[in-house]
């Protein structure tokens, strides 16, 4: 069983055995960078335990020159810092179950999604090395970790195109916030794989593969794959890669009761890839809307964080927050328009309701 040992004790828990939580409203409000301790955890088994002397990374597939590499060899090359969000695929699944039930997956509010600064080498700088065959299309990652399910044994896994393998703020991370991965987030290395679903970014990276096609591990060819509502069979299930823009009120929180006069109105938006370049926010149920304030600094692949002053009147209201990117694009209105079997990539309005006395 996971231990909590390097987790706040306040974390919310959503399993146990392997364990999976995350930040508390406050916590996710508190900064723009979310401190180790409080980062979300998304695990399908047991931790690893892991000897740094002993690590090898091994390199192979359609590669001209395959490798095996100590974590000193990944450390020699040039290192790369970069900001960036970690999202699961399946954040905010709790109100889609509204819609339908979602059974056996893990019921996420908002908490699925955190920030950090992470420090690796390139993985771009480690197929150079290697020389990628012409052949090659995709990138496969395997942890070390060993997951139990129906009846087999097997490592976590999943695979990117190889263009995202060879962007420049594609990691092997080995430090997060400054200090080396805690074993809860893939410590000796792991994946970072920003812009993508964390499902992406693999933890206790073994072993590295060029090939074809994407990957046949169970976590990229059978889950974190989007079945549409009316599909008729699992052929028709994508792929998850890109996460969508997203927005999320963080304070008020839901169902709080509040005094009236100036009230601050919390949370964060998120683009990818793509800036976000503004956000809405209603206190009527969408009928009406004023435009936030972003705080900060953009960062590629971070969320922004923004606020707004409003005053209310005393009575039931309904928060809603919607953002737009640089591309002009914005969020879908309802969560029944999202609604999927899995519960996954909920970017659909958020809504809160308070009560002002």
């Amino acid at each position: 069983m996971t231990t909590l040992n390097e987790k706040r004790a306040d974390l919310l828990v959503r399993a146990t055995d392997p364990f999976n939580g995350g930040p508390t409203l406050e916590q996710l409000n508190a900064g723009s960078i979310t401190p180790n301790d409080a980062f979300f955890v998304r695990n399908h088994g047991d931790i690893p335990e892991i000897n740094p002397s002993d690590f090898r990374l091994t390199v192979n597939g359609m590669l001209y020159q395959p490798l095996a590499l100590t974590l000193d060899d990944i450390k020699s090359l040039p290192a790369h810092t970069v900001t960036a969000t970690l999202q699961c695929a399946g954040n905010r699944r709790v109100e889609l179950a509204t819609i339908a039930p979602i059974p056996n997956e893990l019921e996420w509010d908002q908490e699925a999604i955190s920030t950090a600064v992470w420090r690796g080498a390139r993985l771009r700088d480690v197929l150079a090395q290697a020389g990628i065959d012409a052949g090659a299309g995709h990138v496969a990652m395997l942890g070390i970790d060993e997951i139990a399910k129906d009846g087999e044994t097997f490592g976590f896994g999943g695979s990117i195109p190889l263009a995202k393998a060879l962007h420049p703020d594609t990691l092997l991370a080995y430090e997060m916030n400054d200090a080396p991965l805690p074993p809860t987030h893939g410590y000796p290395l792991r994946a970072l794989i920003p812009g993508y679903i964390g499902a992406r970014s693999v933890k206790w990276l073994s072993q590295i593969t060029a090939q074809a096609q994407p990957s046949d591990n169970y976590y990229q060819s059978v889950a974190y794959r989007l079945l549409p509502p009316d599909a008729q069979d699992e052929d028709a299930a994508v792929m998850l890669g890109e996460l969508p823009l997203i927005s999320v009120i963080l304070s008020p929180a839901p169902n709080a009761v509040l005094a009236s006069g100036d009230m601050q109105v919390q949370g964060y938006a998120y683009a990818s890839e793509r800036a976000v370049v503004r956000v809405d926010v209603s206190c009527d149920g969408g009928q009406t809307w004023r435009v936030a304030r972003l705080l900060g600094e953009a960062e590629r692949w971070a969320w922004r964080k923004w606020e707004t002053t409003v005053q209310l009147a005393p009575g039931q209201h309904m928060l809603v927050v919607r953002a737009w990117d640089s591309a002009a694009q914005t969020q879908p209105e309802q969560i029944a328009t999202v609604w999927n079997i899995k519960g996954y990539m909920n970017n659909a309005w958020h809504r809160v309701p308070i009560v002002v006395r």
